[in-house]
């Protein structure tokens, strides 16, 4: 079977959660070939196992290398494996994981690494996993690699995704949309949200910037956005350092915007040693919605 007709099958089979982006009326599969909604808006499944649901062109500034590089670091460094452990936890403990179908859905997922090793550590059959990432390089990597998940190009501000068809969102060191995250909610549905605590790889930005704008990282208005919007059950804080070596330093270099407006000599400078220690400092938000 091609990626292209297993994608419409897995999307038929949940296509009660999704909704057209231009007219917000509901969705069907059609000969496997394309997602078609109620007033015949039409977005083709891509040979990759995809489907693209972008209203206009995406200006995403993530490349292939980023993506390669991020995939590389989530999956064989095990960089962010308490991360993914810490959420699985939290996932069992505060969710009913007995319902059929439960959704989780990865808003702004990238390569779609973090999604499916969140799922593979649930090791929950009836659990389905949305990824949805504005950037086309990102999605077509998850779906290349990563068959049983649904893949989209889509833009959470217009968001293909219908109300209240989720159960869980995953939301990681990526952008929010509460207002979105709300509607598209079940009624006691979980949002995890992971930000970047002051010292989360404080070794690669002490190397790459002088200022201490950018040496230094505060997420207490993140914080305080996600109090205001939702009810906050609960923070964990994970903080440890990893060693990485020569290879995964590069990587490293490679997969965050961090180094995008730094001096080549100092980013030489970082991916030139042979190993180093390196801070993984987040906080896990954990809520629901507010009546």
């Amino acid at each position: 079977m091609t990626k292209k007709i297993k994608s419409a099958e897995l999307v038929s089979e949940f296509v009660a959660a999704f909704r057209c982006p231009l007219c917000k009326s509901s969705m069907r599969v059609v000969d496997f070939k394309s997602l078609i909604c109620s007033k015949n808006h039409t977005f083709d499944f891509t040979k990759q196992g995809y489907v693209n649901l972008m209203t206009h062109p995406s200006n995403s500034h993530y490349k292939k290398e980023l993506f390669e590089a991020r995939h590389k670091i989530i999956v064989e460094s095990s960089l962010y494996t308490s991360m993914h452990e810490t959420i699985t936890k939290v996932i069992k403990e505060y969710m009913d994981v007995s319902l059929k179908p439960f959704m989780v859905v990865d808003l702004g997922c990238g390569e779609g690494s973090h999604l499916q090793r969140i799922l593979d550590e649930c090791m929950i059959p009836a659990m389905t996993g949305v990824g949805l990432d504005i950037s086309k390089e990102g999605i077509a990597m998850a779906a290349k690699r990563y068959e049983n998940q649904i893949w989209l190009v889509g833009d959470l501000a217009k968001s293909p995704l219908e109300d209240q068809s989720f159960h869980v969102i995953l939301n990681i060191l990526s952008p929010a949309n509460y207002k979105e995250f709300k509607r598209i909610l079940v009624e006691d549905g979980l949002v995890i949200k992971v930000v970047p605590r002051p010292n989360y790889l404080k070794e690669l930005r002490e190397v790459l910037f002088d200022n201490n704008e950018k040496k230094v990282y505060k997420n207490d208005q993140i914080v305080s956005l996600f109090k205001k919007h939702l009810h906050l059950l609960d923070v964990f804080n994970l903080c440890y350092t990893k060693n990485l070596n020569k290879a995964e330093l590069k990587n490293l270099v490679q997969m965050t915007p961090l180094a995008w407006s730094a001096d080549k000599a100092r980013i030489d400078a970082f991916i030139n040693r042979d190993s180093a220690e390196i801070t993984v400092d987040l906080d896990i938000l954990v809520g629901v919605n507010k009546e």
